[in-house]
């Protein structure tokens, strides 16, 4: 555009010199070897130019034949570096592909057209190659020419560290990541390997040290930053809690400002508040958190929050959390548990039964197992929450990568990968409504609780325990299991050993041998209306 500017620039120019030499009439003389010349200014100017023309046109054509063997040597070296990188572009399109074959022969053509030094990429061609085929060792030499080539050194380092994490050579992978983060921390493969490596070893001042590189370098964003930043700091305070909690408390706190609603901070800020005897900004923590987001440790930390409170204060502490965040599942529970602990069985029963409307899952009805265990004792109702809990969905745990854990981690043991613990419900929750899950059937297992069975007294349970069934011929009927566990007890004065009477003797109407007789009502059998056990 610039070159099309001056030539039009310049076309203009000459046409304004013509039209003003040919408002501006006049002769041009010129004596010459005793001649005179003389012509019109206008047609000398046009002669002029016609030199300067002709001069540039010869001055070219002669340049150009001097400098043709240069041209074509050059035209030559350019087809064939073209036809070199046609013959890279294809054999990577081939590794890329994995078909090993072509591409073994396109580095083999790429060698004799353009040479290795002159571009490193046929290293990776062949590098790619050898992987493809199997031959790793030929792939890590190629791996180590490209990390000594300043060019290709990051390309040669995470080739090397592949595959090293391949042979589980977990300290050579080491070495190479941490030596692609130092050359560059833009790196973001190198940066997450190292900060991962360096948090396994609990070396977390040398991890939060990578991540303020990675923020300034702009790999990461800044909630990204914060939210890794949030979960060293509470990792380091963890490990202070014990030797020295101010330190824990103030990266748990910094942590809290990164990242609010961290339910581990918060746990671990009001851990070592509580070892400083701060319990009222620690339950202040504590609460802000449980507004954000009701997590049962926070309600179980909240509520313990003083060693020597009495039941009746932890049941007070758990109703402030209810009233905080109403008709909440977690917060239902806590105040269940903590009405139980003071035995307010009917506060327990309602609180449970209501969380167990709201979300119907195995926590609930365990709980109801245990109030039923605490203040009845039977076991039949017991056993029927029991069954209900088998049924219903897992409670929310601590879960990475299909870990679940009892506590909160901030690695997961089975990638190594940095924040990735999240309060789930293990295995996922099936789509859909769940029969066994919804407030329908906590209803049904309210309507289908058996009623309260007496107390059963040592007599009869030895009885029922080793029952006696008689034979037909004595004439003794089947004792059902069920009849035996629900008799009442009897009363003490009624406890004694009575022997057993006789049999009342039937008569014989004396009728002939295949002549029944007449049979008398009084001494009918009763009509079977239940099933024996034997």
């Amino acid at each position: 555009m610039f070159r099309l500017l001056i030539f039009a620039v310049l076309v203009l120019a000459l046409g304004y010199g013509f039209s003003w030499l040919a408002d501006r009439p006049g002769d041009l003389s010129l004596v010459w070897g005793g001649e005179l010349y003389q012509t019109k200014l206008i047609v000398a100017a046009a002669i002029l130019i016609a030199l300067i023309a002709a001069a540039m046109v010869v001055w070219w054509f002669i340049r150009l034949i001097w400098t043709s063997p240069q041209s074509v040597t050059r035209y030559f070296r350019a087809r064939k570096r073209d036809r070199g990188y046609q013959a890279l572009s294809t054999g990577l399109i081939a590794a890329g592909a994995g078909n090993a074959l072509l591409a073994r022969k396109m580095a083999a053509r790429t060698r004799g057209l353009i040479r290795a030094d002159q571009e490193p990429l046929i290293n990776l061609l062949e590098a790619q190659a050898a992987l493809i085929e199997g031959k790793h060792d030929e792939a890590r030499q190629k791996f180590e020419l490209m990390a000594n080539d300043p060019e290709t050194r990051e390309l040669g380092l995470r080739g090397l560290y592949l595959e090293a994490k391949r042979l589980g050579a977990h300290e050579a992978a080491r070495q190479y990541a941490e030596k692609a983060a130092d050359k560059a921390p833009y790196l973001p493969w190198a940066a997450q390997a190292t900060m991962e490596y360096r948090s396994q070893a609990g070396d977390w001042d040398e991890a939060i040290k990578l991540l303020d590189q990675q923020k300034i370098a702009r790999v990461i964003d800044k909630d990204t930053a914060n939210r890794q930043r949030a979960v060293l700091l509470t990792a380091r305070a963890n490990d202070k809690l014990e030797g020295d909690p101010s330190g824990a408390r103030d990266d748990a706190l910094a942590a809290l400002k990164l990242s609010p609603d961290f339910v581990p901070a918060a746990l671990t800020a009001a851990k070592a508040l509580f070892r400083e005897d701060k319990v009222r900004k620690a339950a202040s923590i504590l609460e802000q958190v449980w507004k954000t987001g009701a997590n049962p440790e926070i309600g179980k930390a909240y509520v313990r929050a003083r060693s020597g409170d009495s039941v009746g204060d932890r049941l007070k502490r758990a109703e402030r959390l209810e009233s905080i965040r109403p008709n909440n599942v977690e917060a239902l529970l806590i105040t269940a548990k903590a009405a139980l602990d003071a035995r307010d069985f009917a506060k327990a029963r309602a609180k449970a039964e209501a969380a167990a409307r709201i979300d119907a899952r195995e926590g609930a009805f365990l709980l109801l197992a245990d109030i039923e265990e605490a203040e009845t004792g039977d076991q039949g109702r017991v056993r029927h929450w029991m069954a209900q809990a088998l049924r219903a969905p897992r409670d929310p745990a601590w879960v990475a990568d299909g870990f679940i854990s009892d506590k909160w981690l901030p690695l997961s043991p089975i990638t190594s990968r940095l924040d990735a613990f999240e309060w789930k419900a293990p295995f996922g929750q099936l789509e859909g409504p769940v029969e066994e899950g919804t407030a329908v059937s906590v209803d049904a297992a309210l309507r289908s609780l058996p009623p309260v069975r007496e107390a059963v007294s040592a007599t009869t349970a030895t009885k029922s325990a080793s029952p006696t069934v008689a034979s037909p011929a004595a004439g003794a009927s089947v004792i059902e299991l069920e009849q035996i566990v629900t008799r009442p007890a009897p009363a003490a004065s009624a406890a004694k050993f009575e022997p057993a009477k006789e049999p009342e003797p039937r008569p014989f109407f004396g009728g002939a041998p295949d002549d029944p007789g007449v049979k008398d009502p009084k001494f009918e059998p009763e009509p079977k209306t239940r099933l024996k056990l034997f």
